[in-house]
């Protein structure tokens, strides 16, 4: 079982449940992209609560505000780009999420430091 695919999951599940908040099992790793994610505005406020990470989700008239969120880098197949072949999602609309040498971050922070790595995920 691959955790964090399991971690977009209940986050698109709740969006389409059009659930207020989700609840996710903790780990370091999950906590960093789902500050990504609330740093870009895809999901509201997030807390760390004992062992669970509480995500408040985002709408935009009764919309949510993630149209989609996919697993790219599999546990089966690792995807890895370098910092030139790294392209924007939806023309801009969307974010690419890495894991570089300097930590987790989006493929714009990624291009600005001039960094490469495996690609975890698309939202847009």
């Amino acid at each position: 079982m691959d955790p964090i695919a399991d971690m977009l999951t209940i986050i698109r599940n709740g969006y389409m449940a059009k659930k207020p908040a989700v609840s996710i099992p903790f780990s370091k790793f999950k906590l960093e992209v789902v500050k990504i994610l609330e740093k870009e505005g895809y999901v509201g406020k997030v807390n760390k609560n004992n062992n669970k990470i509480d995500v408040d989700l985002v709408y935009e008239k009764q919309k949510p505000k993630v149209n989609q969120i996919k697993k790219v880098s599999k546990l089966g197949l690792r995807i890895y780009s370098k910092r030139k072949h790294l392209k924007s999602v939806k023309g801009g609309r969307g974010i690419y999420i890495l894991t570089t040498a300097k930590g987790v971050m989006t493929e714009k922070e990624a291009k600005k430091k001039n960094l490469g790595g495996e690609v975890i995920c698309q939202v847009w």
